[in-house]
């Protein structure tokens, strides 16, 4: 089963090639019956079922007449456009009372669609985000044949999603008494703006995995499995663990990683599950919950946060977008939050790459490059993120005390920090993986760069310009040549880089990695 892509073209192939391969097909719940989303439908008009319902049916009726004869697991929903609440763009419903009405409603008129036109269809329902707290509220009503599917928060734990900085951390799991079947919808990779693992592994630690899928178990939420992995190659661990789980119903992270890294390499067995362990035990704590581990867009959408904070000269005003991790702070302080953060395994993460280093050199080959694309690919981009989190949080501090040329210097080494990340992505798009990481647009490590180095070049205005020669005269040119030299023959401007290389002497400010 595949949900094959979510806001697709109409002229994608996606859906129809994986029918051809015999595979059954479900929806995102953004896209109920994998219908066309309304606003592209019909640009201009309100999004509002209680004002346009025939609208609405009718993209519902031409995707039920175009996937009747197929396999399909439908997904009955009522999200908002863009995979959000639908009241955000419908205010009227301000009320939960009115919010879970309108979508029993929806629902049922849905269910009832289908069964019109499908013979014995399987329906499906995600409960997530608001969705799972309005039912457990007992808001909304569902047909009794239709599987319940209850989510994760994203980090791995059986509580609803944080919503900005909204945590209601509503337990997501059905009650003892629950009447029907249920399933689950389960994160391997998540993307949330915020610290979610969307590239590396899931940041929270097996253990807590292992615990969480013991409770759904006990939960008998075992009639329906949805793993969103996002991609494959870079989460293999945790897929292994979901899988053992739904063909046995049980499931020991230390049983599954011992047979996942048999598998994948020759020897040094282990060593490697050792080295395993530790990249789950070096992940950020940024809050007080077990499942709170920064994956690593906690070192990419923060720092482009703090970076358009500090450029839109907002001074000491609480950046909205940050308190989700430091509370309603000056920003000062909130930049203080992420410089402690991303040094806080620092020390962790060079002990392990030494560790990685003495394991690999007695590898085989093919086994080197496994284990650099499986494991280092992981922790490189920890290592190197958190470096560069930590040098743009310097930068900032040397900013507010007017010292321009150490601002730059470290704002020009947290770019370099950020060139490692993105190097990281490159080597691991070696032979049939070439371009695998191309359109890393959630993430998007080069999107920080570009915002890195916008920072960098806004700060070099601030005393070297306009010419850019005036640091270099002031800090790094000999002193018996201040007075004599001719302007034709040194007025040259020095890249960002070779400044940098330059001034980190004079200042004393020493690249780390």
């Amino acid at each position: 089963m595949v949900i094959p892509g979510t806001d697709l073209p109409k002229e994608g192939i996606h859906a129809s090639l994986a029918h051809e391969m015999g595979l059954w097909v479900s929806h995102h719940h953004a896209e109920p019956l994998g219908a066309e989303m309304f606003l592209r439908a019909y640009p201009g008009k309100q999004a509002s079922y209680l004002t346009n319902p025939d609208l609405f049916e009718k993209l519902w009726r031409d995707a039920i007449e175009k996937q009747k004869d197929e396999k399909i697991l439908w997904v009955l929903a009522f999200r908002g456009q863009g995979d959000a609440p639908f009241w955000t763009q419908d205010p009227q419903f301000d009320t939960n009372e009115k919010r879970g009405e309108m979508i029993s409603k929806v629902i049922q008129r849905q269910y009832d669609m289908i069964h019109s036109q499908v013979e014995n269809p399987i329906c499906t329902i995600a409960l997530y985000g608001e969705i799972a707290e309005l039912y457990k509220e007992g808001h909304i009503y569902l047909p009794d044949d239709v599987i319940k599917m209850w989510a994760d928060n994203g980090y791995g734990k059986m509580v609803s999603r944080r919503q900005g900085i909204e945590n209601a951390r509503v337990p997501s799991l059905p009650e003892p008494n629950e009447q029907g079947k249920n399933g689950i919808y389960y994160h391997v990779t998540f993307h949330d703006l915020q610290a979610s693992s969307h590239l590396t592994m899931l940041a929270v630690h097996p253990e807590t995995v292992e615990s969480e899928l013991k409770k759904i178990a006990n939960a008998n939420a075992m009639d329906y499995l949805l793993v969103n992995a996002g991609n494959i190659r870079p989460h293999l661990y945790y897929l292994d663990m979901l899988r053992i789980f739904w063909q046995e119903g049980e499931v020991r992270y230390r049983e599954v990683l011992s047979c996942f890294v048999k598998r994948m390499f020759g020897s040094k067995h282990e060593e490697i599950s050792d080295l395993y362990v530790r990249y789950f035990q070096n992940m950020i704590q940024y809050d007080q919950y077990e499942d709170t581990k920064a994956g690593e867009e906690f070192y990419h959408h923060p720092a482009r946060m703090i970076i358009g904070h500090w450029l839109q000269s907002f001074g000491n005003e609480t950046s909205e977008s940050l308190t989700w991790a430091t509370g309603d702070i000056p920003f000062p302080d909130q930049v203080d939050y992420f410089y402690n953060k991303s040094r806080s395994m620092l020390s962790n993460w060079q002990e392990w790459l030494e560790k990685y280093k003495e394991v690999e050199t007695h590898l085989h080959e093919e086994d080197q490059v496994r284990l650099k694309d499986h494991l280092f690919f992981h922790a490189n981009l920890h290592y190197t993120g958190s470096l560069g989190l930590k040098s743009l949080c310097e930068s900032y501090k040397h900013f507010e005390q007017n010292h321009y040329p150490e601002a730059f210097v470290k704002a020009t080494h947290s770019l370099w920090h950020y060139q490692e990340s993105l190097q990281t992505l490159r080597d691991a798009e070696h032979d049939k993986w070439r371009h695998f990481y191309r359109a890393d647009w959630l993430t998007n490590v080069e999107n920080t760069l570009y915002n890195v180095d916008t920072l960098r070049r806004f700060i070099r205005m601030h005393g070297d310009n306009p010419d850019f020669f005036l640091w270099y005269k002031e800090y790094i040119m000999p002193e018996t040549e201040k007075y004599i030299y001719l302007e034709n023959t040194h007025r040259e401007p020095l890249s960002d880089d070779k400044l940098t290389e330059l001034l980190q002497e004079k200042f004393k400010l020493s690249y780390e990695g």
